[in-house]
């Protein structure tokens, strides 16, 4: 029931999926024309240096006499490739480590500007989410742009928490994916189609439950600070402890999980990837809803499906709520 008022709300909150698009475009162009910049002036000495053009003149070369046909000049070239591109690539190390220095520079610029990005759009993804539970609680129409800066403080304060948290998270979570694509499908006798297809399965399958289980654990918190008005670390906090009802929330997600990567993955591929500038921010906000919509039932709330329905607590919420204050 709770994913199908998801997915109902999410189709009336459609339109936002262009205020997102539009946040995330203006953002992007900014972040990512600061890292270039920082990327051509930390590592122009090396991209323009000699030692550069001479590993690109060395691969030239190995095209050209591979798709030559000549068989002999094919096995002359061979013979001396390996010393060759030994000795390219030793100068290009050392080239390197005379600019460290730079490069470091410029590799902690990079870090720091994608972490400022990832809290700008974070900020974003906030305001999106008060316009939500404006949506829900009255069925106001909040402009983007007055819940940006009416939520400018609590928004900055939970991307400050958030976004580091996020950031480790995510490390861990592709520390699974290389374990589970490199690593188990080693411990497999031979190799082959079968062994490919268990690896990307495997892969998938520990994406979509490490996400799982990260939004069950904080599926309180936004909905927590911006319906309630709680404190951010107060609404963390009971967010993180909130055990009852887990398990319902960790296979909702898993769900929704799997149907996000569905969805953007027809997307992605019938639409020659174009499509995913719809479907990647439409599947925040389908996961945004289905946190409050998780909030909400549990809190034994009504919430506005659309401008003449009004959804009641599930019945099995409803009758828990009942016993206790009995």
């Amino acid at each position: 029931m709770r994913f199908k008022r998801a997915v109902s709300i999410t189709v009336d909150q459609f339109p936002k999926v262009f205020q997102l698009v539009l946040y995330r475009a203006v953002t992007g162009v900014i972040f990512y024309s600061l890292i270039y910049v920082i990327l051509h002036l930390g590592l122009e000495p090396i991209v323009h240096s000699l030692q550069m053009q001479a590993l690109q003149d060395l691969f030239s070369s190995l095209i050209v006499n591979i798709t030559s046909g000549d068989g002999e000049k094919i096995v002359t070239f061979l013979a001396g490739f390996q010393d060759s591109l030994s000795a390219a690539l030793s100068d290009l190390v050392h080239l390197i480590a005379a600019h460290s220095a730079g490069i470091t520079i410029a590799a902690l610029g990079i870090v720091l500007l994608m972490l400022l990005q990832r809290f700008i759009n974070g900020i974003g993804n906030f305001a999106i989410a008060s316009t939500i539970n404006d949506r829900m609680s009255t069925y106001a129409r909040t402009q983007f742009s007055a819940a940006y800066f009416k939520n400018l403080a609590k928004a900055a304060l939970y991307e400050v928490i958030y976004a580091p948290l996020g950031l480790l998270y995510d490390g861990i979570t592709l520390l699974a994916c290389w374990l589970f694509f490199f690593f188990v499908p080693s411990l497999i006798p031979g190799y082959g189609i079968g062994t490919v297809l268990l690896a990307f399965s495997l892969t998938v399958a520990a994406v979509v439950l490490t996400q799982a289980v990260k939004l069950a654990f904080v599926c309180y918190w936004m909905p927590a600070v911006i319906k309630d008005g709680k404190r951010v670390t107060t609404a963390f906090k009971e967010s993180i402890c909130a055990t009852r009802g887990y398990v319902r929330r960790f296979g909702s997600f898993v769900v929704a999980c799997y149907l996000i990567v569905v969805v953007n993955l027809a997307f992605g591929v019938f639409t020659f990837g174009s499509g995913l500038l719809l479907s990647v921010p439409l599947s925040y906000i389908f996961l945004t809803v289905m946190q409050f919509v998780s909030y909400y039932e549990e809190g034994g709330n009504k919430y506005y499906l659309s401008r003449n329905v009004i959804a009641e607590p599930d019945e099995d919420v409803a009758a828990k709520d009942e016993d206790v204050r009995q």
